[in-house]
């Protein structure tokens, strides 16, 4: 009986040569399935996981001492007009369930910061986006805006931008110069979270009172959403994607920051010492 012959070096490679990329090609496939189908699930979940602890801290503290209130002003804003953006260009429904939950998550969270605000101006800052920011206050807005004192003219505003922006989309929803504007308006202010804390950091040469642990959350979304946004097979918006890339960049910078600075005193220091001589 005659043996089986091994295959030749030639035909090993032939072999290897087609058989490589079908293997890749098919790993791929599976990760992009993967991409599509779980990925959804990070983005719908992310505004509850991101801002849970938020919640209940302020709740438990019964003070929202240190955390401004511009936070659910950006997200909100931004959170509304995506969902008006859909209505003009229905991109991934995944996309609009996570601005929905998203608008749910933040009313919430500003209802419960309002009801525990300190005392008008005993506040730590008014302005400022992150729990715990030290040093100077930026000042007052134009009208006081977003630094009211009475709680029910937060609601009316963000009534009257709903409703404003429900005209606009009857009037010119159906034009896509409109529509295109209103989806990068809407990325373009939820993208600038970060740069007020990237300033602060920067201005006192520390990250003391930026927690590590919403440094790293921001990444790792960071990471979900960009595989999701170039390589789901869902309809993704060029807008999501590059405000997404510039959030990302962003929130890497604070990564740099935090490996440069830290959470030490830096100019803080100095002015401490310099309060304490005037003294």
């Amino acid at each position: 009986m005659a043996t089986p012959q091994s295959p030749t070096g030639d035909a090993l490679a032939e072999h290897l040569s087609f058989s490589i990329p079908t293997n890749t090609e098919e790993a791929m496939a599976i990760f992009r399935w993967l991409v599509t189908h779980l990925a959804p699930i990070f983005l719908i979940t992310s505004p509850v996981t991101s801002y849970a602890d938020q919640i209940l801290s302020i709740n438990r503290n019964r003070s929202s001492a240190g955390f401004s209130l511009d936070i659910p002003l950006i997200m909100l804003v931004a959170s509304i007009l995506k969902i008006f953006f859909w209505l003009g260009d229905r991109f991934d429904t995944a996309l609009l369930i996570q601005a929905a939950v998203m608008v749910v998550v933040q009313i919430l969270l500003l209802h419960v910061a309002l009801v525990n605000r300190p005392p008008f101006g005993a506040q730590h800052s008014l302005n400022k986006p992150f729990a715990g920011a030290t040093g100077e206050n930026y000042g007052t807005r134009p009208f006081n805006f977003w630094q009211w004192r009475h709680r029910r003219t937060y609601w009316e505003f963000l009534a009257y931008f709903t409703v404003v922006l429900a005209a606009l989309q009857l009037f010119l929803g159906g034009n896509s110069g409109y529509v295109a504007i209103q989806g990068y308006v809407a990325l373009s202010i939820e993208a600038t979270l970060p740069i007020p804390q990237i300033l602060e950091n920067q201005r006192l040469r520390s990250c003391k009172g930026f927690r590590l642990s919403v440094l790293v959350n921001w990444l790792i979304g960071d990471s979900f959403k960009m595989t999701y946004f170039f390589l789901s097979d869902n309809n993704v918006p060029w807008a999501f994607k590059l405000c997404g890339l510039f959030q990302a960049a962003c929130d890497c910078y604070l990564g740099v920051q935090y490996w440069m600075y830290g959470e030490g005193e830096g100019v803080l220091a100095g002015l401490e010492e310099k309060d304490t001589r005037l003294a």
